[in-house]
Parts: C-alpha cells; structure tokens; sequence
C-alpha cells in the first residue's frame, strides 16, 4: 500500500478535504520565510478539526530540537520532518518524544550513506522544495531497501504514475495539487488521490 502526504497545508477548507479524499498524512511548513509558512498558533485550530486518524506533520528547516518541540506542542503536530541540513544527533534528540522524517535534497544519484540516518522514514525531495521541480526516478535506487521511503519533488497527477510503480511507503505532493502556493486546487487533489486509491486498490472517499 502506498500512503499519500498533503503538504503546505495552510487553509482548514484544504485540510478537511484531503481527509475526506482519504489523504493519509498532511504537512504544515514551519520554515519562516517560505511561501507556504504557517505560525503553529493557525496551526493549531486546524489540526483540531481534523479526526484522530489522520498524522499531522511539522516540516521544520535547521531548527533546533527544543524548539521543534516546543512548536509541536503548540500546533498539536505528531510528526516531525526535518528537511535542512539537521546533524543526526538533532533528529535522536527529537524522536525521543516524536517520530522523525528526514528529508534529503536530491542533485545526483542517492547515497547508501542516507539509509543509516537516525529516523523513522527518509523522504527525498527535489532541491528546490515546493518548487515543483522533478529528477531522474534512477537516482532512487540506491534507497528502494528502505523500509519507508517516501516520494516527493515535482509530483502531479500526471506524472504520478511512474512514481507509484516504484511502489514506496508513501509518495508527497505540496505545489502539484495547488492554484497557488498554500491554496490547493481541489480537482487536482481529487484527482492525485483517486491514482493513489486504485494503485492501492481501492475507490476514492467521496
């Protein structure tokens, strides 16, 4: 089975529907600066709104552990991915009270080196993150051993079938399903989880 994200959630609307459409996880950035930022404090009423199944995850970009901490406590995240340059005694100190993802920038082919970083799922991205932009699915495989790897970087419905072929624990999508950065557009979100939902052989929530 392959587990869909949401990413750069900033609207309670937007939330509430991927979760309807049967998303397994979304994504709230905490990097002040990116076009998708949001306070934990707005965080936190949509994170209420949602039900009990759904993870919530903090994307936090070389922020120190204690204050990844103390922001997911404030935003009531679950889940934290670091996707900066985090040294792995950040992400050990940190998944003593939180599971990890650790997000790496892909520019070449992957390093088996990646595969014994201290988290719980390893993510690769493009090396612009949220900017939409794609590489070569062979750089992928010197990590396709890792238990929970997940997919990202340039996703969209259209191209999201040869990502899913790969079959990893999750594929995640942020600018590929949105009219602009931060607002989703909902029939690409309809139609990127309805891939998702017959790979895995199932029909989408309605």
């Amino acid at each position: 089975m392959v587990r869909a994200k949401i990413c750069g959630i900033t609207r309670q609307e937007d939330a509430l529907l991927a979760e309807n459409l049967g998303a397994w996880a979304l994504g709230f950035i905490l990097a002040p600066g990116t076009r998708r930022y949001i306070e934990p404090e707005q965080i936190r009423p949509i994170s209420s709104a949602l039900g009990p199944f759904l993870v919530r995850v903090g994307v936090f970009v070389d922020t120190p552990p204690e204050e990844v901490l103390r922001q997911m406590e404030a935003a009531r995240l679950q889940v934290a991915q670091l996707h900066g340059a985090e040294a792995p005694g950040w992400a050990e100190q940190v998944r003593r009270f939180f599971p990890v993802i650790k997000a790496i920038r892909i520019s070449g082919p992957a390093s088996p080196e990646w595969l014994t970083y201290p988290a719980d799922a390893l993510l690769v991205d493009g090396v612009s993150p949220g900017s939409g932009q794609t590489y070569p699915l062979e750089w992928l495989l010197p990590l396709r051993q890792h238990p929970r790897l997940i997919v990202a970087g340039g996703l969209t419905p259209e191209n999201l079938r040869s990502v899913l072929d790969l079959a990893p624990y999750a594929v995640d999508v942020s600018s590929g399903v949105e009219l602009e950065p931060g607002r989703k557009d909902p029939n690409k979100l309809r139609a990127f989880l309805a891939q998702v939902a017959a790979f895995n052989g199932t029909s989408l929530n309605q």
